[in-house]
């Protein structure tokens, strides 16, 4: 095969991946959601802005790996376990969850004040249906619904402390620090019903720490059945050696006594490393530009000079 023959497969191989890549993360393989273009719209800068630390953690590559933690362990509650098994789409339709988890995300550090608001109330609505019972550790069973002050709480708390630690893996400065990011992202908890969101990566630990403490968390079968799912995702066949990697890397991320409740182990490889190359890989199919960000950017100059 000659050169330019291997430069045409390469390229095939790159756009195909690329293109599916968005396609997984957005909804199509632009990489632009319609409801992105939407954040260039509103009157104001949003609840953080540019150099805050939530633009900084969220429009980073880290992200792609902090999902998959936050994911695994949101399992370890057996009442929000409950909500995924009995009222989610994930196996029906994982990408349409993934989307809309992003949608929120997305929408709440860009967009402009409204438009975080009512994108918030959109998830409170479907959070106000979801209700059931579950088996706790002790082996009583008890009420839930996603409005619980506590199943909030473990949502929020795992959520934070994923993308943080994912950061401080894989991404670079935080401005401000640790503890502007989790005081920043307090007020996403706050919108969407958290009581008393950590504020301080000290209160964050604390907060992660007093759920381990209280006996609430548990492995099980369906932590068992939802760990495999996320393991193994309806994927392309091409990205599943990558998206492994970054497995292995939110595994080897999640402290010892986590793991052991979800059954898992850290690999005896340098995945930290190999999902740190991963992630540089992403980066260059993509690009450095986030296009969230690049319509938040777009919203705010439009208000500086109107």
């Amino acid at each position: 095969m000659g050169r330019s023959a291997r430069n045409r497969v390469i390229d095939g191989f790159v756009n195909s991946w690329r293109s599916h890549l968005l396609v997984t993360l957005s909804g199509n393989d632009e990489g632009r959601p319609a409801w992105v273009g939407t954040m260039e719209l509103g009157d104001d800068a949003g609840f953080f802005g540019p150099g805050s630390a939530s633009w900084a953690v969220h429009g980073g590559m880290a992200t792609m790996v902090a999902g998959i933690r936050a994911l695994l362990m949101q399992t370890l509650h057996p009442g929000a376990m409950a909500g995924v098994h009995d009222w989610s789409r994930y196996r029906e339709d994982p990408l349409g969850r993934l989307g809309g988890t992003i949608q929120w995300l997305v929408t709440v550090t860009f967009a402009a004040t409204e438009q975080a608001e009512r994108e918030s109330s959109r998830v409170g609505r479907f959070h106000d249906r979801v209700a059931g019972t579950y088996v706790d550790a002790q082996g009583v069973e008890r009420p839930y619904s996603a409005g619980d002050p506590e199943l909030l709480s473990w949502v929020h708390v795992v959520f934070t402390d994923a993308f943080l630690a994912s950061h401080k893996l894989w991404g670079g400065p935080i401005p401000g620090g640790a503890d502007r990011y989790v005081r920043e992202w307090a007020t996403a908890g706050e919108l969407v019903g958290v009581q008393d969101p950590p504020r301080s990566d000290a209160e964050l630990a604390a907060q992660l720490k007093a759920f381990s403490d209280t006996g609430v968390l548990m492995g099980g079968d369906r932590v068992a059945e939802a760990v495999r799912f996320i393991r193994d995702p309806p994927l392309r066949r091409g990205m599943m050696p990558f998206y492994r990697i970054m497995f292995a890397g939110a595994v080897a991320s999640i402290p010892v006594e986590y793991r052991r409740m979800l059954g898992l182990r850290r690999a005896p490889l340098p995945v930290v490393w190999a999902t740190g190359a991963v992630l540089g890989l992403v980066r260059l199919l993509l690009g450095a530009s986030s296009t969230s960000e690049d319509a938040a950017r777009a919203r705010i100059n439009r208000l500086a000079v109107s």
